[in-house]
């Protein structure tokens, strides 16, 4: 058996014994405050399934969208070392008309205001 294999199960071996030791060793007595929905004591004073606004998951999905667009363009500075740099430059400058002409539409039909 070379090295690597000898490593590997091992590592194995430990892992199993690790998960079967603490599985021997856990204490499994909850009582009733461990099972609540609330460790704190206190019972709930209203529902926790509250009605949230729309406007919030349509922030958050335009944050995670633009957030990606930083990501993507991220690596232009070593895409224009390439042999081809013109075309690295058209490709970036598509998703920015895309993401740019995606905001204009948003910002028209009034998604990035709050109040009605």
């Amino acid at each position: 058996m070379n090295m690597m294999t000898i490593v590997i199960s091992m590592t194995l071996t430990l892992s199993i014994m690790l998960v079967l030791l603490n599985n021997l060793l856990a204490l499994m007595k909850p009582d009733n405050e461990k099972l609540s929905p609330y460790e704190c004591g206190f019972d709930p004073l209203e529902s926790a399934w509250l009605p949230f606004s729309i406007r919030f998951f349509l922030v958050a999905i335009l944050f995670l969208l633009f957030d990606l667009e930083i990501a993507l363009l991220l690596p232009i500075p070593w895409a224009t070392q390439l042999s081809t740099p013109t075309l690295s430059m058209t490709w970036a400058l598509i998703i920015l008309a895309l993401l740019t002409l995606g905001l204009a539409y948003e910002w028209t039909q009034g998604g990035l205001e709050w109040a009605e």
